[in-house]
């Protein structure tokens, strides 16, 4: 699914997340079925709130997702909306889950956000999410474009 720009009254905008969701405790609990339940709960939430997934992937023990949304809600509005529904679903129609984790929670506490461009990264994101479970899959190779301080060069 392809990103659009979003009209309302008073603004337009192009806002793109990708996420990483971590299982609790990296329980390796996402299976074929949870995998459904997850993606078939994401297009229920589509329906209810703001939100387009433009890509979910799924590993054994985290998912990827690439959500577009809208400046009304930020980015951990967007991650507490997700959360609580996919694990309340994954938790009623998967109930050998909940046996694999105590404490009655699906997810970490915490997440990965990094907000993504239509212009430049969207595509190579969203291939990346795609293809999640699959082989490793390196997204950047080659020396940082020149003037360009990464993470470590400031601490």
């Amino acid at each position: 699914m392809k990103s659009h720009s979003v009209h309302s009254s008073h603004n337009v905008s192009v806002l793109m997340y990708h996420f990483v969701f971590l299982t609790k405790y990296r329980r390796v609990v996402i299976d074929d079925h949870v995998d459904e339940v997850i993606k078939e709960t994401c297009i229920e939430i589509e329906k209810r709130y703001p939100m387009r997934f433009l890509e979910i992937g799924t590993d054994k023990d985290h998912i990827h997702l690439l959500i577009q949304s809208v400046p009304k809600y930020s980015p951990t509005q967007i991650v507490q909306v997700v959360k609580s529904l996919t694990a309340k679903q994954v938790f009623t129609q998967c109930p050998q889950v909940k046996k694999k984790l105590w404490g009655g929670e699906f997810w970490s506490d915490g997440f990965y956000v990094a907000t993504v461009s239509e212009h430049g990264n969207e595509r190579v994101i969203a291939n990346y999410v795609k293809n999640q479970g699959n082989e490793y899959n390196k997204i950047y190779q080659g020396e940082l474009p020149e003037g360009q301080l990464s993470f470590s060069d400031n601490m």
